[in-house]
């Protein structure tokens, strides 16, 4: 004799459980599919983001965020790049200036500006682009863009910072020939900045400006698919105000732009 096929409700009594427990469904699978369509919404709009700054975007645990990245293969653009090494300093004798900033204590903004300039390859030609990034606040304050890389390039920079900003008390580079020209020397001099440089052969030693540069190359993507000249400087210009106004610093835990003003505010009440 065929036995009949037991019940849920049979099955249940059994068991000593609740029938509604037999229909459970894990809330896991669920609930991971919105945090990746949530992830993905980020990623839209930053796509180079890791699991650490999406987790601060929308403000849930990093652990959950890299366990559904990777569960959903979702990863960052990254793309990869070649230090670029001026052939004018190769040979080039140690500069007189020594590094003012290796165990400086930076509390507060305009007190150490960092640059350097990199170069974009563009179709059959170069583009250079030179930064002066405020060492506490990490936002870019001044840049310059050029056909050529030599002292006018670094120096428009600087420029370009002290239109918005006050001097610093230090003005940090490596020993490129650019910063180390007598013009770049007496503008810096004669605005009463002192002058730190990297030792030679240590770029580390200006690694903020290095891990800049790093991020906004990875994050700009092609810049080959722009046609002209034009259209490639209004993407750079684009990538700064990003940089500064709607990307998360990791470290900063906010834009270098809201970092900078949280600290205006707090000097602010401390006067009164």
């Amino acid at each position: 004799m065929v036995k009949s096929a037991i019940s849920k409700l049979e099955l249940a009594k059994s068991l000593g459980l609740s029938v509604s427990s037999l229909y459970y469904t894990p809330k896991r699978p669920v609930i991971d599919e919105e945090v990746k369509r949530q992830i993905e919404s980020v990623m839209a709009d930053h796509p180079a983001y890791g699991h650490k700054r999406i987790a601060m975007n929308l403000k849930l645990n990093k652990k959950r965020i890299n366990r559904v990245m990777k569960k959903f293969n979702l990863r960052p653009y990254r793309r990869k790049t070649k230090r670029f090494i001026k052939k004018s300093d190769l040979g080039k004798p140690a500069t007189k200036y020594e590094n003012l900033i290796e165990k400086l204590v930076i509390d507060h903004p305009s007190l150490v500006w960092v640059t350097d300039f990199t170069y974009i390859k563009f179709h059959t030609q170069f583009i250079y682009l030179a930064t002066v990034i405020d060492r506490y606040t990490r936002e870019a304050v001044g840049f310059n863009l050029s056909r050529y890389h030599n002292r006018f390039l670094v120096m428009g920079a600087v420029l370009n910072a002290l239109e918005n900003y006050l001097p610093p008390k230090i003005i940090h580079s490596d020993q490129g020939s650019e910063y180390d020209s007598q013009d770049f020397i007496d503008l810096i001099e004669n605005l009463k900045i002192d002058i730190s440089m990297s030792r030679k052969g240590s770029p580390w030693e200006n690694g903020h400006q290095e891990s800049f540069f790093g991020h906004l190359k990875d994050e700009g993507g092609n810049l080959n698919r722009f046609e002209t000249l034009g259209e490639l400087v209004e993407e750079l210009y684009r990538m700064l105000y990003y940089y500064n106004n709607q990307r998360i610093h990791t470290k900063l835990k906010m834009t270098p732009r809201q970092y900078h003003q949280i600290y205006l505010a707090k000097d602010i009440k401390s006067i009164y």
